[in-house]
């Protein structure tokens, strides 16, 4: 993802439109909240848990990948779980499920389909309808989440075409929006403009 002049917004980017055969189930924006931290939670436990399998068979890098995006999830969770919080303060967030990891080239493909159904379908229409209720906070935080996770996709969708040919490229974690950047050559968040120091690396 390039790094642009001005942040992207709903307003200045173009790939904020929802796919026609969308299966997202729209609510109120609380409720939308409510439910992308579900997913969101039992994403970040799934790639847990495919870094464990990852590992187990050999592919340390991939295992170091799915971790960051672990975390990255985490990161989702705890801005829409802040949101949530503010209209009911006594909000509990979701246990993470109890998930296991199958062959690494088919968790890759698995992790790509549901970081692109979040970044085309999901957050994409959760936008709408924050924006339709006038919630510039909540169309925020889901167009940051949607912006990282295409990201997300695109690595996985990497690592499983180089599977058989790694590199040793780190993996960088904005704290701020969850962005990963692959290697050393950058200077920021392309999302949020977080400087590369604040970056955590896996």
């Amino acid at each position: 993802m390039k790094v642009r002049d001005v942040m992207p917004t709903v307003e200045n980017t173009h790939n904020f439109d929802i796919v026609p055969d969308s299966h997202t189930q729209v609510g109120t924006t609380l409720e939308n909240l409510k439910a992308a931290v579900i997913g969101e939670t039992g994403a970040s436990a799934k790639y847990a848990a495919f870094a464990k399998a990852a590992r187990e068979q050999g592919y340390e890098q991939i295992a170091r990948q799915f971790e960051a995006t672990s975390a990255a999830e985490q990161i989702h969770i705890g801005l829409e779980a802040g949101l949530i919080a503010q209209e009911e303060p006594d909000y509990v967030k979701p246990e993470p499920p109890d998930m296991s990891g199958a062959a690494t080239d088919v968790n890759l493909i698995s992790g790509a389909l549901g970081e692109i159904y979040e970044t085309s379908d999901m957050y994409p229409s959760f936008i709408k309808k924050a924006q339709e209720e006038g919630n510039a906070k909540a169309v925020q935080v889901f167009s940051r989440a949607k912006l990282a996770e295409a990201v997300h996709a695109e690595l996985y969708l990497e690592s499983y075409n180089n599977i058989d040919a790694p590199d040793d490229d780190a993996y960088y974690l904005c704290p701020v929006c969850g962005y990963i950047h692959k290697g050393d050559d950058f200077e920021k968040c392309p999302i949020c403009f977080m400087p590369k120091d604040k970056f955590r690396k896996f």
